[in-house]
């Protein structure tokens, strides 16, 4: 009583002297004023799900704020990505007092480690490799309670998730990577997954180097019925359309393998006689487009299958190593022209008897080496004489830009339609 009285005096509050008494009785107005508020129940168990009305699966919302996608590695078949996630569910059970909320609001932000305390869905990417959440400091998490006892859990985190990809187009290939989110132990007797109203969401700062986030995203609900888990489970499915900008290759290799094939083209109007000039312009042009298509294979892994890609080089090779062999061909008709008019002059006088006689029939001349199906050389009307590989050269100048033409006009179109129609790889 001396204590107390001395208390009032001081304007000193009691129930504040007499915490640090220890075991020391306190009035028990004292202690019902200072007795911890817990919104969790006595008998609350956080390893068993809260109930429902009627036993009815116990719905949990997730949403996703995608706020950088900063590698997307075709070697390992994955992308790293960095998320904000945000669950929520109704937890019955909780008691909340009026005290925790400041005035005129619907929530209260609690510190993480409640969360420990708290009944938590099982929620795990099938798909991923890595899942961890983001750290400074402290772990970048955050739980929310409002009044009507909904909790909404959100953290910030790191996953790296596997991808089956296809590259029958690349380099204007589509990949489709699916994010699927589904409960480890409750199926969809007990817990049923949803979308919220916002869904998934991707920054608009987001910016890939070779790649294209197409938008909307496709959001998936479903039951899937699980092997490894003997049952059906409510799963979430988010899938990301990558789609590779082909502005990088049209520079890097579209365009100089193109310009590879123009340059063999000018071996045409090169001289027969200049053999080492054509045989050096023809062989680098070859040599070029094998180290650009070596260079090229090391940026994706190695596939049993042919990319267009393939198609496109294997293609520019062809057209050079056609010219290489049209220069072969000519340079040994060329040789047998010659041996040809060697044996022609020496065999003057029946040969001018011959073609004096096809003159006056006003037919062409013709002049065939012997024991030959293929002209060397004929005449016109006009009494021009033609040589088979002039020619051929002369042709040759044409018919290349005109197939490559039409190479061009039948690749293109075949890789662009294809490529908007890739498989998804669930």
């Amino acid at each position: 009583m001396v204590m107390e009285e001395l208390a009032n005096c001081l304007d000193i509050n009691v129930s504040w002297l007499f915490s640090g008494l220890g075991n020391a009785i306190i009035p028990k107005q004292a202690k019902q004023f200072h007795k911890p508020k817990s919104i969790l129940p006595e008998h609350y168990l956080k390893e068993v799900r809260p109930p429902t009305y009627k036993g009815k699966p116990l719905k949990i919302e997730f949403s996703m704020t995608v706020v950088d996608i900063n590698s997307i590695n075709v070697e390992d078949m994955d992308f790293r990505m960095d998320m904000f996630l945000r669950q929520q569910w109704t937890d019955t059970r909780l008691q909340i007092p009026e005290e925790i909320f400041e005035y005129g609001d619907e929530y209260v932000t609690l510190p993480t480690h409640i969360f420990n305390n708290l009944w938590q869905p099982d929620l795990y990417f099938l798909n991923s490799k890595v899942v961890e959440i983001a750290t400074l400091t402290h772990k970048f998490s955050s739980v929310t309670l409002y009044r009507n006892k909904t909790v909404r859990y959100s953290a910030r985190m790191h996953a790296i998730v596997a991808c089956q990809m296809e590259f029958q187009y690349y380099p204007m290939d589509i990949q489709i990577c699916p994010l699927s989110i589904e409960s480890f132990s409750y199926d969809n007797s007990k817990m049923g997954l949803k979308w919220s109203d916002t869904g998934v969401v991707v920054s608009p700062e987001l910016k890939l180097l070779q790649y294209h986030i197409a938008k909307p995203l496709v959001l998936e609900e479903s039951d899937i019925y699980t092997n490894e888990k003997n049952g059906n489970f409510s799963r979430l499915v988010v899938n990301f359309r990558f789609e590779r900008q082909i502005g990088h290759h049209l520079i890097q290799t579209f365009a100089p393998s193109t310009l590879v094939v123009v340059v063999s083209w000018f071996s045409f109007w090169l001289s027969l006689d200049a053999v080492p000039g054509r045989v050096t312009l023809l062989v680098t042009c070859l040599l070029t487009l094998v180290t650009m298509f070596t260079g090229l294979r090391s940026d994706i892994p190695p596939v049993a299958y042919v990319k267009a890609i393939d198609l496109w080089m294997a293609g520019c090779m062809i057209f050079v190593f056609s010219a290489l062999s049209e220069f072969v061909i000519v340079k040994v008709l060329e040789e047998r022209y010659k041996v040809y008019k060697q044996k022609e002059l020496s065999e003057a006088n029946i040969a001018t008897q011959w073609c004096t006689t096809l003159a006056k029939s006003g037919k062409s001349t013709y002049t065939h080496e012997p024991n030959t199906w293929l002209p060397l050389c004929w005449k016109t009307k006009n009494g021009v004489e033609k040589v088979l590989w002039c020619e051929i050269d002369r042709m040759s100048r044409s018919i290349f830009p005109v197939l490559f033409l039409i190479f061009l006009v039948v690749y293109w179109p075949l890789l662009i339609t294809g490529k908007s129609s890739p498989i998804l790889i669930v």
